[in-house]
C-alpha cells in the first residue's frame, strides 16, 4: 500500500539517520540480527550528497513514483544500510574527461580510436587522478549504498585486446584506490568488502576472449584461463549479434549455440567463470542452460511475459535459468521495460520474476552509471567533430531502441539503489527475500560457479 508522497526534506531527514552499518554475510543471505554499527558516518560526505542537486533530484522523481509511507521509506532504508547489495552487472562512477586535453588531441589530428580510448580511459581512472573526480566517485558509492558491482570489464566483443584495455582501467582504479574499492576475485572478498565498510568491483569480461587463430578447439579456448587468472569472473557469451559461439538477442534467425559454444561453455564451468546470456538470443540462451553444468546467469535483462523485446527473456527461457539454480537480474532500462520504463515499471518485472521463479533467483541489475556533474561542463570544451557512423556494438535491429521521458530515466538513477530497497519493501516481500534480491542470490551464484 502506497502512502502519501514523501517530500526531499522528509527524504534527507530519514536517510540521515540511517547508520554506516556492517555484519556476517551467510551462503544462504543476509542475517539481519547479526549486523551491528562499526563505523561512524562521515559527516562532510553526507553534507556534500545533501547538496548534490542530481542525486537529490532522481531521489525526488522517485518518491513521487513509488509514493512510500514514512513506514515504508524507513523500513527500506534502513533494511537497505543492513543488506550486502550486490549487482550482477553494473558500472561504477564514470568521472567527467577533461576537455582541454581532449581538445588538444583532437586540435593534433588524433584518430577517432586514439579519442575513443583517451576519452573511456579518462571516464574510467580519472577518480585516481583527479581529487575531485575523486570526491564525486566516492559520494555516488556512498549513496548508492551499493558493496559490489559486478563490472563491465571489458569492452564488448572477442577481440583480446580490445578486452584488456578496459579490464586494465578498472584494474589500475582498484590498484590505487585499496582503502576504498578493491578487486574481489572470490565471493568471500565481497563479503569482507562489506564487513570493512569497502567497496568493490567483480570483473566481468563483457566477452569471451578467442584469438581466432582457428588452428583447434583447445588453442580458441585457451584465453579463457588466461583473463580468469587476471581476476575475469563472468563473460557473455555473445553481444547482441551472432559470433562463433552463438546467436545473439538481435538475430532474426536465433539459431542457439554453436558445438564450439558448447566447448566454451564447458571450458568456463572448469574455470569457475559464470555464463552470462543477458545479451544471447533466446535458443542461445536456452542451449547454454541446457548445456552448463553450473548456474548461469541473464545478469541484466528484463521479464518478456510483462513486455516483450530482444532483450528480455520469455519463460521458457527464465525457466531453464532457474532449473540451473541460476538467477535473472532485472535491469533499468526503460525502452526495455515497456509501458512508463521507471521505477514502477522495474518492480512489475521484479514482481512478476519473484511470483513466477521464486525469490531466490532474482536480483537487480541497473545497467546505468553516475555520471559526475562536472561532464557537462568539460564537454562544452571539446569541439564538434565530423559524424561517424555506429560502433558494431550499437548494431541493433531497427524498432528495439525505445526512447521513454527523461523522468522515467532518473527514477532509476544508480544512486537511487536504496530506493530500490523501499520498492521492495513495499511489494511486501520479507526482509530475508528482498535481502536474497539485494545480494543473496548473487553471492550464492558465485559460490556455486567458483567453487
Amino acid at each position: 500500500m502506497r502512502g502519501e508522497p514523501m517530500d526531499r526534506r522528509q527524504f534527507l531527514k530519514a536517510s540521515a539517520e540511517m547508520p554506516i552499518v556492517t555484519g556476517i554475510i551467510t551462503q544462504a543471505g543476509t542475517n539481519p540480527s547479526a549486523f551491528a554499527s562499526s563505523q561512524k558516518d562521515d559527516p562532510e560526505r553526507k553534507t556534500r550528497i545533501e547538496a548534490n542537486q542530481q542525486i537529490q533530484r532522481a531521489r525526488q522523481v522517485a518518491l513521487n513514483i513509488l509514493k512510500p509511507s514514512n513506514k515504508e521509506l524507513e523500513h527500506g532504508l534502513e533494511l537497505h544500510a543492513n543488506s550486502l547489495v550486490i549487482e550482477p552487472y553494473g558500472f561504477s562512477p564514470y568521472a567527467a574527461v577533461d576537455g582541454d586535453k581532449v581538445r588538444a588531441a583532437i586540435e593534433a589530428g588524433a584518430s577517432e580510436l586514439e579519442l575513443h580510448d583517451m576519452t573511456e580511459d579518462m571516464q574510467r581512472t580519472r577518480s585516481v587522478t583527479d581529487p575531485a573526480e575523486r570526491q564525486e566517485y566516492m559520494d555516488a558509492w556512498e549513496a548508492a549504498g551499493v558493496t559490489c558491482i559486478f563490472q563491465n570489464a571489458g569492452e564488448e566483443g572477442m577481440a583480446i585486446g580490445r578486452l584488456l584495455k578496459r579490464l586494465a582501467r578498472f584494474t589500475y582504479v582498484t590498484d590505487m584506490m585499496p582503502g576504498f574499492v578493491s578487486k574481489a576475485v572470490t565471493p568471500d572478498d565481497i563479503v569482507a568488502a562489506k564487513e570493512q565498510n569497502k567497496h568493490c568491483l567483480y570483473f566481468s569480461g563483457n566477452g569471451v576472449p578467442i584469438p581466432q587463430d582457428w588452428v583447434s578447439v583447445e588453442e580458441e579456448l585457451r584465453y579463457i584461463r588466461v583473463f580468469f587468472q587476471l581476476g575475469i569472473r563472468m563473460m557473455h557469451l555473445t553481444y547482441n549479434r551472432r559470433n562463433v559461439i552463438g546467436d545473439g538477442c538481435g538475430e532474426p534467425s536465433d539459431g542457439g549455440l554453436s558445438d564450439f559454444g558448447r566447448a566454451v561453455v564447458i571450458e568456463m564451468n572448469r574455470l569457475g567463470v559464470i555464463v552470462d546470456v543477458a545479451h544471447c538470443g533466446w535458443q542461445t540462451s536456452l542451449e547454454a542452460a541446457e548445456v552448463s553444468e553450473r548456474p548461469i546467469v541473464a545478469s541484466h535483462t528484463v521479464c518478456g511475459a510483462v513486455n516483450e523485446h530482444i532483450r528480455s527473456k520469455p519463460d521458457n527461457v527464465i525457466r531453464a535459468i532457474v532449473d540451473k539454480a541460476g538467477l535473472i537480474g532485472i535491469c533499468c532500462i526503460p525502452g526495455f521495460l515497456g509501458g512508463k520504463g521507471d521505477i514502477a515499471k522495474m518492480m512489475e518485472h521484479i514482481d512478476y520474476a519473484v511470483k513466477t521463479f521464486g525469490p531466490d533467483h532474482v536480483a537487480i541489475a541497473t545497467d546505468v552509471g553516475y555520471r559526475s556533474r562536472m561532464a557537462a561542463e568539460q564537454n562544452k570544451k571539446i569541439p564538434k567533430r565530423r559524424k561517424t557512423r555506429s560502433a558494431w556494438e550499437q548494431f541493433w535491429p531497427a524498432g528495439s531502441r525505445v526512447n521513454k521521458p527523461r523522468e522515467s530515466r532518473l527514477s532509476m538513477a544508480w544512486t537511487n539503489w536504496p530506493l530500490f530497497t523501499v520498492g521492495l519493501v513495499q511489494l511486501g516481500y520479507s526482509d530475508s527475500d528482498i535481502q536474497k534480491i539485494l545480494g543473496g542470490n548473487v553471492l550464492r551464484v558465485a559460490r556455486a560457479v567458483l567453487s
